[in-house]
């Protein structure tokens, strides 16, 4: 990294980041209460909260959102007459998942082989400290010459809507001339990427019963009608013989024309198996930046452990569908629910319902703020160009900003690279990729406050 001021202050702060996030990452803040105690998330919350009191920022407030979650907000004022940034991140994280498949414990910031690992260490409690670390580096330079508002999230992860609704209600809130947002990533470490789409997504729950109560197969197998073999019937049409997504009527034909990435490098990754296929047709980036993708999280039915001989009476499963850019995402919940019930066997009854969805965004990257960000990033990663991808995950609070603010600009950065690992176990953050896109940060601020 080139040698000037700022850089030279955040490789400094960097000993101070570390031990913020460590404190940070020990938070619980899993924003599902029935598995994790709410305290967690609120004590993150107050974490934040505290930190932004910390650099001098007023009117902070812990809001509650329509969720049952808490969003927390600050504003530092700038120069007068500058330009109003909001810096986005979210405190809360994905579950840890089987934590015996984690080498240390998820919620203790741990150091290995160069890179910080815990659960939230890049998505997105490391983007907090990211923010953070620009601000101060800002402060200890010069000052921060833009007007700035601070807001990290409290259920991101769910998909709940919480701050979306928030911001809704209160429009003048998180008015901004530039959003960033810290929830995204370079495409791989040391390549420094801005995100120009977010696919979309959907959320629904599907329930089959076929009995009014399971039975004993050996006395009825093969005439009664089992319900966990209905569903997977069902879950099966969702996917064509090559593994390409199949939901009636809905597009799956998108095409990426931008930066492309490699099947090689994508099974590496991705961590595939030796012998084992992609699944679909296209480009990977076509199949992951481009088009729908369905998911299934999670099923309702007996463990194999202390299974019984018996013909279900009933099953469930929770479906993920992913949506391009162009896709309406309330349009494709209608189609998938009625994909899901027109392909439901033998008479069964079945009910759907939609748990949560978020629309698809596209942001203009030939705008004033991403050149100021070009800038920024060449300078911070040693003379490299910026690039611009996709990215397959949602952040559904995008397409609300846009909307209540349609003359914003708004970026997405972040630390989230494929090495990260976000949301499966060994989550991890690299500390060069911290103090780089912190730097980039605070550089993007100083040249975007003055129009270079």
């Amino acid at each position: 990294m080139p040698s000037n001021p700022i850089a030279e202050t955040v490789a400094s702060l960097m000993p101070r980041a570390k031990a913020e996030l460590t404190e940070l990452v020990a938070f619980k803040s899993v924003a599902d209460f029935e598995q994790y105690p709410r305290s967690e998330s609120e004590a993150a919350a107050n974490w934040v909260a505290d930190a932004l009191r910390a650099e001098g920022f007023e009117d902070i407030a812990l809001l509650d959102t329509p969720d049952g979650t808490q969003s927390v907000y600050g504003f530092l004022p700038g120069p007068e007459g500058a330009p109003t940034v909001l810096l986005y991140a979210h405190y809360d994280v994905q579950p840890p998942l089987d934590e015996s498949g984690w080498a240390t414990p998820p919620f203790e910031l741990t150091e290995r082989d160069g890179r910080w690992y815990g659960r939230g260490s890049a998505d997105c409690k490391g983007g907090v400290v990211m923010h953070l670390l620009a601000l101060r580096a800002l402060k200890a330079n010069g000052g921060i010459p833009v007007h700035v508002k601070f807001i990290a999230e409290g259920s991101e992860e769910q998909g709940t809507g919480g701050l979306e609704r928030y911001a809704e209600a209160h429009p003048d809130l998180l008015r901004a001339d530039t959003i960033v947002i810290g929830d995204a990533g370079n495409f791989r470490a040391g390549l420094p990427t801005v995100t120009a789409t977010l696919r979309g997504m959907t959320l629904v729950r599907v329930e089959i019963d076929t009995l009014e109560g399971n039975l004993h197969s050996g006395q009825f197998g093969g005439a009664a009608p089992d319900a966990l073999a209905a569903l997977v019937r069902v879950l099966d049409s969702l996917r064509a013989e090559d593994g390409s997504t199949t939901v009636d009527g809905l597009d799956n034909g998108g095409v990426w024309e931008g930066l492309q990435y490699t099947e090689d490098d994508f099974r590496r990754d991705a961590k595939v198996l030796d012998g084992v296929g992609l699944i679909g047709e296209g480009t990977v980036a076509d199949r992951i930046w481009a088009r729908p993708a369905v998911t299934v999280l999670g099923i309702d039915c007996p463990p194999v452990v202390g299974a019984t001989p018996s013909v279900h009476a009933g099953a469930r499963a929770l479906i993920s569908l992913r949506v391009p850019p162009g896709v309406d995402a309330a349009e494709a919940t209608k189609l998938l629910r009625a994909h899901l019930e027109a392909h439901t066997p033998w008479g069964a009854r079945v009910r759907t319902e939609q748990v949560g969805q978020g629309q698809a965004f596209r942001a203009d990257v030939t705008s004033p703020a991403y050149e100021a960000m070009a800038a920024a990033l060449r300078e911070a990663y040693d003379g490299q160009e910026m690039q611009a991808s996709g990215m397959g995950g949602s952040i559904p609070l995008c397409n609300t900003l846009g909307a209540l603010y349609p003359d914003a600009e708004i970026l997405l950065i972040g630390l989230s690279e494929p090495e990260a690992q976000i949301h499966a176990v060994n989550e991890s953050v690299s500390p060069d990729e911290l103090e780089r896109m912190s730097v980039a940060e605070a550089l993007f601020l100083q040249r975007y406050a003055t129009g270079a």
